[in-house]
């Protein structure tokens, strides 16, 4: 039997994640909540502690689908429904795992019996599990692109829809959606992210005071659950009672014109886009002061309103940093403050916040470590060149130049890696192909291929009527061409050759363009840089681009060119990676002018290290970045030693015409080639 769950009110801090959660529970049109936040943070812990805290839910018998038994749902694949007396169940938390089927999710039909006998045979997945609920997905940035899809399409309409080849269920899906991630492992699309009311950023407590008790309560509570679970049960008592206070004050809690100036102004300053984020810093102010026991919505429910609904839709990309100037929002408050409006209340925490672990009121304001003040580009002083030392020669970091958009860099043929958006694949989802065999449960049904399979045994099958007598053996599978992900690993000469300020800027600009793009396409990515004396993983393959372009920023340049140590340390980590997960394919990207020196027969070396990589099919492209009216064309006989293509920064733009026409030149190469 399992043990209870880590009781909520015993979380030592995070008072931004714990009142996130709280409200959404008084008010779960708010949208759900989004925790971001470094590994060993109790962020899953808490999530499940607020199970135990949400009031026990009427739904109809029987009912797989957790029908209100006052409102049923008239689709309901369960109903019609009778009018007749729930039963009383717990809120459900359900737990979506990162690596769930499309069926896992959303259920499942049974397409034999649908052509054999005209039968809706469904299962329900955990969208429907989750209505009325809660659904958790730990890791949250680490899921499919199509579980994503189908996560917002549900959110979205509040209900989820199973078809297969024009055999289709509906049924309601509305939840409380939570997500955790750590920011270190990728970041999250941005339409899943808009999806999130709230997002709170939190990080392991700096004070050795609020450690020890953190470690002295989780021995605690693995020592003996019962008895630990026992001792907060009067705090968990007086919360669960605040949220059943809270629910009930809701509806009578005004929203005024001025705290509505307030808001709209705010999501102004901030430009935001859309109206998303005005509805729901409206919904979060009402839920804070019905929390607080208030029928009034002041200034400070709209502000912690902002503070918990704004940063997340203020990033363009994922090299922003999240958060707002609280200034900047401070000013706003108060230019549009309205003169009758009550003052704030002094108490925001209202009753029911004693004992140890504080209960879950609201914060204090204007100090908490995670709300820190913006700080745009331009406020970091550059560094001043080294001088001395082992570094001598060295130059110091120089700041990358505007992102720009790329052309699309693909790796040829067609893999079968995690779905993205980069080079062609065989994946679930796609224009159909061809069919096949289903080794496993039947997802997307060839229909044609399944009745040109069962059409000549009809005879045999005894077929008396118009229907067609479909058999397992029958069924075929839709085999279908989509994008992938790949792993592209980014090889960057940092050496002396290329530390003219105003070169490196733009060489380092190109690469984050490079690696806004590998975001947006679900890529890995890796870098290794060379200079001096050798080469090093500056960062090894992760799913984190924005950790990349902290590591790109930070690059110093400076020495000799050792082009083939570079090469071969990427071909390292190409092995390496070749071992922990061979279906994801990668792109080698060298960003050098194709110079080499340092030891005997630098050039030379180079182009052993290349023809490694071309020995073993690393599709790759390097990333001329020679300038000047004389140039030596040693990007381009590298380019021809890795088995792979050039092209020079401005081609690299897609809006280049040096690049379209290479574009053109390539498409015709691959058709001879083919013919």
């Amino acid at each position: 039997m399992a043990s209870a769950p880590y009781p909520f009110t015993a979380v030592v801090g995070m008072d931004d994640m714990r009142l996130s959660l709280l409200l959404n529970a008084v008010s779960p049109a708010i949208g759900g909540v989004l925790v971001r936040g470094e590994k060993g943070t109790a962020k899953s812990t808490i999530v499940r502690g607020l199970t135990a805290l949400l009031p026990a839910m009427d739904a109809v018998a029987g009912c797989r689908f957790s029908c209100a038994p006052e409102a049923p749902d008239p689709q309901c694949p369960d109903g019609p429904h009778e009018p007749a007396p729930g039963v009383t169940r717990p809120t459900r938390l359900v737990e979506l795992p990162v690596g769930a089927s499309e069926d896992r999710l959303v259920g499942a039909l049974d397409i034999e019996r649908a052509l054999s006998e005209g039968v809706k045979a469904f299962e329900p997945g955990l969208l429907a599990q989750a209505h009325r609920g809660i659904l958790y997905v730990d890791e949250v940035n680490l899921l499919h692109d199509h579980l994503v899809d189908l996560l917002l399409d549900a959110a979205a309409m509040g209900a989820s829809h199973v078809e297969r080849e024009g055999v289709s269920v509906r049924h309601a899906a509305r939840f409380l959606l939570v997500g955790t991630m750590n920011p270190e492992e990728g970041e999250l699309r941005p339409q899943l992210l808009d999806r999130f009311g709230l997002t709170v950023e939190v990080a392991a407590s700096r004070d050795p005071e609020q450690r020890v008790e953190v470690v002295r309560r989780r021995l605690a509570f693995e020592d003996d659950p019962a008895v630990f679970a026992t001792r907060w049960a009067e705090e968990e008592a007086a919360l669960r009672d605040r949220i059943v206070a809270a629910r009930a004050l809701l509806p009578q809690v005004v929203l005024g014109d001025a705290a509505l100036l307030q808001i709209a102004a705010t999501c102004a300053a901030f430009e935001v886009d859309g109206m998303r984020a005005d509805i729901v810093m409206a919904r979060t102010a009402t839920a804070l002061a019905a929390w607080a026991g208030r029928t009034d919505v002041t200034s400070e429910d709209v502000r912690q309103a902002a503070l918990l609904a704004l940063p997340h839709r203020r990033r363009r990309n994922p090299f922003d940093a999240p958060g707002l100037d609280q200034d900047k929002l401070d000013e706003t408050l108060e230019q549009f403050k309205g003169d009758d409006e009550p003052d704030d209340d002094p108490d925001p925490q209202g009753p029911g916040d004693g004992g140890p672990g504080g209960g879950g009121g609201v914060p204090p304001q204007g100090d908490a470590p995670d709300q820190a003040p913006e700080q745009g580009p331009e406020e970091s002083p550059e560094p001043a060149p080294s001088t001395g030392g082992p570094g001598a020669g060295e130059r110091a970091a120089v700041k990358a130049g505007e992102p720009f958009r790329t052309k699309v860099l693909s790796v040829p043929g067609l893999g079968e890696g995690a779905a993205g958006r980069r080079s062609r694949a065989r994946t679930e989802h796609g224009r159909t192909t061809g069919s096949t065999r289903p080794r496993g449960a039947l997802t997307k049904l060839h229909l044609t291929a399944t009745v040109t399979a069962a059409a000549p045994h009809q005879r045999a099958r005894g077929r008396s009527g118009p229907g067609l007598v479909v058999r397992r053996d029958d069924l075929r599978q839709a085999t279908r061409e989509g994008r992938e992900g790949n792993l592209v690993l980014f090889a960057v000469d940092a050496s002396g050759s290329m530390a003219a300020r105003q070169r490196m800027g733009a060489v380092k600009g190109a690469v984050l363009s490079l690696l806004l793009d590998a975001y947006q396409r679900r890529d890995k990515v890796g870098l290794v840089t060379f200079r001096g004396k050798g080469a090093e993983v500056a960062l090894p393959p992760t799913s984190s681009v924005d950790a990349a372009a902290v590591r790109l920023e930070e690059l110093p340049t400076g020495g000799r060119t050792p082009l083939a140590a570079g090469l071969l340390k990427a071909h390292d980590v190409l092995r390496v990676e070749r071992l922990r997960d061979p279906s994801r394919r990668p792109l080698l990207v060298v960003v050098t002018d194709g110079r080499a020196t340092g030891g005997p027969d630098p050039v030379a070396l180079a182009a052993r290290a290349a023809r490694l990589h071309a020995a073993e099919g690393t599709a790759s492209v390097v990333v001329d970045c020679e300038t000047g009216m004389v140039r030596l064309g040693l990007a381009g006989d590298l380019a021809r030693e890795l088995g792979g293509t050039a092209v020079t920064l401005d081609e690299l733009r897609a809006d280049s015409i040096a690049g379209l026409v290479r574009d053109v030149q390539e498409s015709h190469r691959t058709t001879r080639r083919a013919a």
